[in-house]
């Protein structure tokens, strides 16, 4: 009897995550396809794949996946070939985060390739594979083919090999490949970190470098919470590519209008419009003021250049390419600042004869 009630505690614990996975799977079949080749057999070796999973991740230890993997094994998202890294229970035992963000945390721990121990061993440090959450990967960032140790993303495979079966594998390890901190989490942004690589699946940037991200996160839910909405949301589309084409950017002067009109424009537009208001150097009002009149500022986007035109209409402000800085210095850390202007500033766009 002491046995089995000393364990109490956790059944709190498992009621709640089966409730939040349970809206989960409810909302993945509301909004999946039923593929015309789950043939009864199909469905059956799936079932008897994930039974099998879940009994080998809870004999790990890994008992939270393993609850997830029994009821509701829809949820892991699906692939010819998966390779899914168990996260450790204590580690996701919080459940303040919100569904959406537990969906995305487990895509981002699935890998659409089946790669056992061995495969991850011959794996070169400083490689990437993708995840079947899009457009992010994962990085080996250490490899001891001697000691037969593996970290992804600055995190230890602490048991590798968990199960072998089928086009399924998978492992254990210590925490989250991506930290979360419930006070930056913030409906409706993806906050999922994630290193940045180039076309041959190499590391431009380290998940350790992408602590930068969480200061554009908060940078995106000031602007959001401050009256720059569109704003916000036209820089938070197009983070991702900046981030990528500006692997150096340590510091950053953002001129932000309360009303932008561009966020529902194509893609390659709002991209070239949102960076050029983003100087890659911080600069103070104060700063800006002690530059000489005419003085060109280089932005983020390319060949295009703001420049000092002296006084705003106020004759008191400065202006920046004929607007003027409205609220000077309204957001400023080491590395960022931000000043207000009235509108968006106008950029100079090809001509365009289609019709």
């Amino acid at each position: 009897m002491a046995c089995s009630s000393s364990h109490w505690w956790q059944a709190p614990l498992f009621f709640t995550i089966s409730v939040v996975l349970a809206f989960i799977a409810i909302t993945t079949r509301l909004h999946s396809n039923p593929s015309n080749n789950a043939t009864p057999q199909n469905r059956l070796i799936t079932h008897n794949l994930s039974i099998n999973a879940s009994k080998a991740l809870r004999k790990s230890g890994f008992n939270i996946i393993a609850t997830l993997f029994h009821i509701s094994p829809e949820i892991f998202p699906s692939s010819p070939n998966r390779t899914i890294f168990a996260i450790k229970d204590a580690a996701i035992s919080n459940t303040t985060f919100p569904p959406w963000l537990l969906r995305d945390l487990l895509q981002y721990h699935t890998s659409p390739f089946m790669l056992s121990m061995n495969d991850l061993l011959k794996k070169t440090q400083g490689s990437c594979f993708p995840t079947l959450l899009h457009r992010k990967n994962v990085a080996v960032t250490k490899v001891d083919a001697k000691e037969r140790l593996v970290e992804i993303n600055h995190v230890l495979i602490s048991h590798p090999n968990i199960f072998l079966e089928g086009n399924l594998a998978i492992h254990g390890v210590l925490g989250p490949f991506s930290s979360l901190d419930p006070q930056d989490v913030n409906q409706g942004w993806h906050y999922i970190q994630s290193p940045v690589c180039d076309s041959s699946f190499s590391v431009v940037s380290d998940i350790k470098d992408t602590k930068r991200m969480v200061e554009w996160t908060r940078i995106i839910r000031w602007l959001s919470s401050n009256g720059f909405v569109s704003f916000a949301v036209g820089l938070h589309s197009v983070l991702d590519g900046i981030l990528e084409d500006h692997t150096e950017l340590n510091s950053v002067t953002i001129f932000a209008p309360p009303d932008f009109a561009f966020v529902s424009s194509p893609s390659p537009l709002l991209d070239k419009i949102v960076r050029f208001h983003i100087l890659p150097t911080r600069l103070t009002y104060i700063e800006l003021a002690s530059l000489p009149d005419k003085k060109l500022l280089r932005t983020l986007a390319p060949d295009q250049d703001l420049q000092i035109t002296g006084v705003g209409k106020s004759k008191q402000g400065l202006a920046i390419s004929g607007v003027e800085i409205v609220a000077t210095d309204i957001f400023s850390s080491k590395s960022f600042v931000i000043h207000g202007i009235p509108r968006a500033f106008e950029i100079a766009l090809p001509l365009t004869t289609s019709r």
